[in-house]
């Protein structure tokens, strides 16, 4: 139990970009193989290039359009409704100051 413990407490201290985008090939190729699809099948569908889709599996790097259309390919498309969407609060605190903050329209002028 202790074990498990640290091992998601380790997962989320060493997040990382590349470790992100590694993991959200590794599920999209998880769905991939799911679907009992090879990776030309699946790049076929999506309307994106083998060697992108190939790269995409070994590095996590892909464009932003090509991860929307494997998405669309894989009927996963649900997961990108919750993308950056709604905050995560700490605390109580948080809740009850909401209203109390004016949210920007626009970022702060570089002087």
């Amino acid at each position: 139990m202790e074990t498990d413990i640290n091992n998601n407490i380790l997962s989320f201290i060493n997040r990382t970009p590349d470790s992100l985008m590694s993991g959200v090939a590794q599920r999209v190729k998880q769905r991939r193989l799911e679907k009992g699809w090879t990776q030309k099948i699946l790049a076929a569908k999506a309307g994106v290039s083998l060697p992108s889709y190939r790269r995409f599996e070994s590095s996590g790097e892909i464009s932003l359009r090509s991860l929307v259309m494997l998405a669309f390919a894989l009927d996963m498309t649900d997961e990108f409704e919750t993308f950056f969407g709604s905050k995560t609060y700490q605390s109580i605190d948080d809740i009850v100051n909401i209203g109390q903050v004016k949210q920007r329209k626009r970022g702060h002028k570089n002087e």
